[in-house]
């Protein structure tokens, strides 16, 4: 610590203090004898303002202010995977143990154990010349998650020594020599400051879809590995249960998830959950893979404000080991709110609704820092970091700043609907406002592992969603009388889409879950009947002979065949083509 100041104002969670000349924006400060952890938000002269994390209740003028010369920075070493960490990175199951459920004021942990030793296996050897971003060796942190200890920024030059046994995070496992001579010891601890992006070699555009076994979102509106997306809806519409499904069963390597301002509940729920469910890849507890950072509803409203830049980069930590990495935020308003609120105390001039000024570019910095790219490493290696971030707009008007700005730099847009959530259908994303901007690079992915008729079938089942929507239009008016047999036979395979496809239950043990392969099979099984259908219903079939086949039963539980039973889904559209043939020909005899 170098510098010491004095309290002149308190406001809420905003303490203005004088005596501080030295002092730079972001810099992180003690406040009071508690010892009150905050961060510098603005300067004049040497007066500052300083956001204040944790409760503020009793300060008062005159009360001592430390600033430590660093900015707010996050831990980087093993020990990441499978904690919970509140916004600033503090250990919340450590601080639970030490001092009860609540968390009290000054109270201070390090993030990560610095006495637990960890098997460091080295890959590189005295001699080796390694550059930034190269891999020194490796720490097996979980089952799932081999963690890659990196070679720092600003650090090449000749290995002179290279460790190998059990060691703690903050013990030297390589020694670097640097051109000019001066030797640099390399821990598995890396320190990096939040607001501040990690480097890459070189940003690259997504190709490849981040598949997260939703089928409306793998089929329909795809999120690309590297890609932004936004969740925006109105409470009670299914916002963080669709969070939660991504953060279950993306095919990512890590994940990350904020709970910033949402309800204590939820995050208990993932605590619950996450252990308890498997991985489908490695059959090991999704916990295994999954980092959280907790800044519920409770806590200190400036907290929320750096939560998700922790989260990201944490998240960013784990892409430059070369991993896809999933980061939810849940949600982007409670911290859009915290900042106006911030903004307020600070008598800055207000934006639309209140919101500071720049609340479209600090959402945009946030997004920005999302991608797919070349790491730093003499080795090639590409990461990708998706970004998907919740947005409650108030009674779910999309049209608020939040969401609006949001809309300006996220590629994919999941629009959830109040009304098909009152009509208990799950996920709530309506398929007429919702759009993905990756659709185009996916839909080569998808040519390329599966052929033409997975895009096809997208296509096909897309359009024929559009014409129901036109359709009810006129229901309304006239009646579904008036429609000829073709519209109705639209109308009702329509139905079977949302129903029996894009319908899906979140807590049933086969349904949370369908790889793309059976998305694809199952949706051309309800195509199938459709096209059929409506070649038997040119050739004088009887509609209602049609929409009453037995097959439509055993179509609508197809959801629940077993993941890759391709003969079950092959015995279906054998049945299907049998039974549409059977009215065919009874039409054709009557005829």
């Amino acid at each position: 610590m170098s510098v010491g100041g004095r309290i002149v104002k308190v406001s809420g969670p905003l303490v203005v203090a004088e005596g501080l000349p030295e002092a730079r924006m972001y810099d992180v400060v003690r406040v009071s004898e508690a010892g009150l952890i905050g961060e510098i938000i603005e300067v004049r002269g040497d007066r500052v303002s300083i956001q204040v994390y944790e409760e503020t209740a009793g300060l008062g003028p005159g009360e001592p202010v430390v600033t430590t010369g660093e900015p707010l920075s996050v831990e980087l070493a093993p020990g990441l995977v499978e904690s919970i960490f509140d916004g600033i990175q503090r250990p919340l199951n450590v601080i639970r143990e030490r001092h009860g459920d609540r968390i009290q004021r000054g109270v201070d942990a390090t993030p990560l154990d610095r006495t637990r030793r960890w098997l460091f296996a080295p890959r590189v050897k005295a001699g080796d010349q390694v550059v930034p971003g190269d891999i020194l060796g490796t720490v097996q942190e979980t089952k799932i998650v081999e963690h890659r200890i990196l070679v720092p920024p600003g650090v090449s030059g000749r290995v002179v020594e290279a460790a190998a046994g059990e060691f703690t995070i903050t013990d030297p496992v390589a020694v670097v020599e640097r051109a000019d001579g001066s030797r640099v010891e390399v821990a598995m601890l890396q320190r990096w400051p939040v607001r501040k992006g990690r480097p890459v070699a070189e940003k690259l555009a997504p190709t490849e879809p981040l598949l997260t076994g939703q089928r409306i979102i793998d089929t329909f509106f795809p999120v690309a590995k590297g890609g932004t997306a936004c969740v925006p809806g109105p409470f009670g519409s299914g916002k963080t249960v669709v969070q939660h499904q991504l953060a279950k069963w993306p095919d990512a390597d890590l994940i990350v998830y904020v709970g910033c301002g949402e309800r204590g509940n939820e995050m208990t729920d993932v605590l619950m959950e996450f252990p308890e469910l498997r991985d489908p890849k490695s059959g090991e507890p999704l916990m295994k893979r999954t980092v959280l950072i907790a800044n519920t509803s409770d806590m200190p409203v400036a907290a929320r404000e750096a939560s998700i830049y922790t989260g990201i980069t944490i998240a960013e930590y784990f892409r430059d080991m070369g991993y896809s990495v999933a980061l939810m935020a849940d949600s982007t308003s409670r911290w859009a709110e915290a900042l106006r609120e911030m903004s307020g105390r600070l008598e800055e001039m207000p934006g639309e609704e209140g919101y500071p000024a720049y609340l479209g570019s600090r959402l945009a910095e946030f997004y920005e820092r999302a991608g797919k790219a070349k790491v730093l490493g003499s080795d090639g290696r590409l990461g990708a970091l998706t970004v998907v971030g919740a947005v409650s707009p108030p009674g779910g008007d999309l049209s608020e700043p939040v969401t609006q700005n949001t809309l300006r730099v996220v590629k994919v847009f999941w629009g959830l609907d109040a009304n098909l959530a009152y009509r208990r259908h799950f996920p709530a994303i309506n398929w007429l406002i919702s759009y993905s901007l990756y659709v185009d690079q996916v839909d080569a992915f998808l040519r390329e592992q599966y052929g033409e008729e997975a895009v096809g079938l997208r296509q096909e089942a897309m359009a024929l969603l559009q014409e129901e929507a036109s359709l009810e239009e006129i229901v309304r008016l006239v009646g579904v009388d008036a429609l000829s047999a073709a519209d109705r036979l639209t109308l009702e395979a329509a139905r079977s889409v949302r129903e029996d496809f894009l319908h899906q239950n979140a807590f049933h043990e086969v349904d949370t879950y369908t790889s793309l392969e059976k998305q694809i099979r199952l949706l051309g099984a309800v195509l199938a009947w459709y096209r059929e259908a409506k070649e038997a219903l040119a050739a004088g079939a009887a509609l209602e002979k049609l929409l009453k086949l037995p097959v439509r039963e055993a179509i609508a539980r197809a959801r629940y065949l077993p993941e890759h039973d391709a003969e079950a889904f092959a015995r279906l559209r054998a049945e299907i083509a049998s039974q549409v043939a059977a009215v065919r020909e009874e039409g054709e005899v009557v005829a």
